[in-house]
């Protein structure tokens, strides 16, 4: 059986802010491999500053042994199964979508507030694409695999602000909206960068993992540290897109921020 990392207060906590930190959610040697690991993918040097020439360099995924570890911990799935709910999730073979920050005095290009796709649709099935059931997502998560500081460019975190897109979302039905034109409209109605909602950043330890409603803001941010930034931000599969009407009224967390956003 499952451990349960989350106390009610954290689960309620979720609902309403659109995250939750899980500390220590997989070992400091298993971070440590998975960086390891992440250097020899880049083909750059740990040791070697001018072998780091940009400020973002992306790892597409792996299923090296750390990220299947790290991945898998009774912690994360006890923690998948308070959230999504026991048996509505895929275990992970690995991970994937690593940014990888360097120090760097250039824009990185990628720090705007926006949602992450989830599907693809559109006439020619590759518009990246999110609607009210999240298709495709059921978590967005946040892997740490270095220490990030304050200037270490955390991800920037919206708090509460997954509660204001199942609105813009709902008119949509199944076929949901282009990730760049929900961005656009939700910045047209002063929402993508609502000034009433609080900014944090996810800062913390190697092996602490963020995680995230599928709907909420977040952004990159410049790294103005000295050591790079591993982090990995790969979603959670569902089995099943969210139910939004259950007769039993059995909703996880995640489905009752979107009833709440409604």
């Amino acid at each position: 059986m499952t451990s349960a990392p989350l106390s009610p207060e954290d689960v309620e906590r979720f609902v309403a802010e659109g995250f939750v930190p899980i500390r220590e959610a997989f070992p400091r040697d298993v971070a440590d491999a998975g960086r390891a690991e992440l250097w020899r993918l880049t083909g750059l040097s740990p040791d070697d500053r001018g072998t780091w020439t940009e400020p973002v360099v992306r790892i597409t995924g792996s299923a090296a042994e750390p990220f299947r570890k790290a991945a898998n911990t009774p912690r994360l799935h006890g923690a998948f199964d308070q959230l999504v709910g026991a048996g509505r999730w895929l275990p992970r073979p690995g991970l994937g979508t690593f940014p990888i920050r360097f120090p760097h005095p250039d824009d990185p290009g990628d720090a705007g507030w926006h949602l992450d796709a989830s599907f693809g649709g559109g006439p020619d099935g590759t518009s990246p694409r999110l609607n009210l059931r999240s298709r495709g997502r059921a978590l967005l998560m946040l892997f740490l695999f270095s220490d990030v500081g304050p200037d270490d460019a955390p991800t920037r975190i919206k708090v509460g602000s997954h509660l204001d897109v199942p609105s813009f979302l709902a008119p949509a039905g199944e076929e949901g909206k282009d990730m760049f034109e929900l961005c656009r409209e939700m910045d047209a109605a002063g929402r993508l960068d609502a000034p009433g909602r609080p900014m944090v950043e996810a800062t913390g330890r190697a092996g602490d993992v963020f995680l995230c409603h599928p709907f909420l803001i977040h952004a990159a941010q410049p790294h103005r540290g000295t050591a790079p930034r591993f982090l990995a931000q790969p979603p959670l599969d569902p089995v099943a897109p969210l139910t939004l009407e259950r007769a039993d009224g059995a909703y996880s967390p995640v489905e009752a921020a979107v009833l709440r956003g409604l």
